[in-house]
């Protein structure tokens, strides 16, 4: 069974319905990328699949063991997170607290995994640092870091690369297939980089206000509605540029 199966979804924000008729499935080991036109729903299936919503029609199911305090989820940053008075440790750490139960202190296990994630993202001599002193891809690495405190299952990603450079956009790209090929973490990516996204993922899930395709990375390239974002020339094998978009503050930031 998937991790998660979506079956004939009806999405809404506020009283307006973005989205209908949405079916996907989410397996062991896939990496997904979902993108799409902004106002066609990411933001709010992104709710739904965390539990901060319930879908507004069809059936949402977990499967394969997975539960939902088990996925890892890395928000779109706001100022308020960029400006944290934490430090990197304590950022870290705090992932701990998705699947715990509640008592005072972290435990020497907790500890420990979070000093692995911070290892596996190269932050270690960071630990003692302020948060909000860091630069936007250093923060973006603590708080992947956290993520994966919170889980060894999935990883759930909403813009990740939002406001970063290209080269610091690249390499978190890189690392996400790391943990993805090598610690054998499913992930799930809102992207506005279609490009980059054919590229990485296996998966793609584009949902659009009168059309959505779900289905592999070729596939999708062949498809009417991919042609179009890709543009018939596109070469996604460039992927590299694809981070010059980042600029924004992501999709909805509460305009779903």
């Amino acid at each position: 069974m998937a991790y998660i199966t979506c079956e004939d979804l009806t999405l809404r924000y506020e009283s307006l319905t973005v989205q209908e008729h949405l079916s996907f499935s989410v397996e062991k080991g896939d990496y997904l990328c979902i993108v799409g036109e902004n106002g066609s729903g990411k933001s709010t299936l992104m709710k739904c699949l965390l539990g901060l919503k319930q879908a507004d029609g069809g059936r949402l199911r977990f499967g394969d063991g997975l539960r939902r305090n088990e996925i890892g989820y890395l928000p779109q940053q706001s100022m308020i997170q960029r400006t944290f008075p934490a430090s990197v440790r304590e950022v870290v750490l705090s992932g701990c607290l998705n699947g715990r139960a509640i008592h005072p202190f972290y435990t020497k296990a907790e500890k420990a995994r979070a000093a692995e994630q911070m290892e596996c993202l190269n932050i270690t001599q960071l630990a003692d640092r302020s948060y909000r002193e860091l630069s936007g891809g250093q923060q973006q690495r603590v708080l992947l870091a956290r993520a994966l405190c919170a889980t060894k299952k999935l990883l759930l990603l909403d813009e990740p690369l939002t406001g970063l450079d290209p080269l610091v956009a690249t390499e978190l790209y890189g690392i996400l297939q790391h943990i993805h090929n090598d610690h054998g973490i499913t992930i799930i990516m809102v992207t506005h980089d279609v490009e980059c996204a054919v590229r990485h993922a296996k998966t793609i899930l584009h949902i659009g206000k009168n059309e959505s395709f779900f289905g592999s990375c070729a596939d999708y390239e062949k498809s009417a509605v991919g042609r179009r974002f890709l543009g018939e020339n596109a070469e996604p094998e460039h992927c590299a540029q694809c981070a010059d978009h980042h600029h924004g503050t992501g999709e909805d930031s509460g305009n779903d």
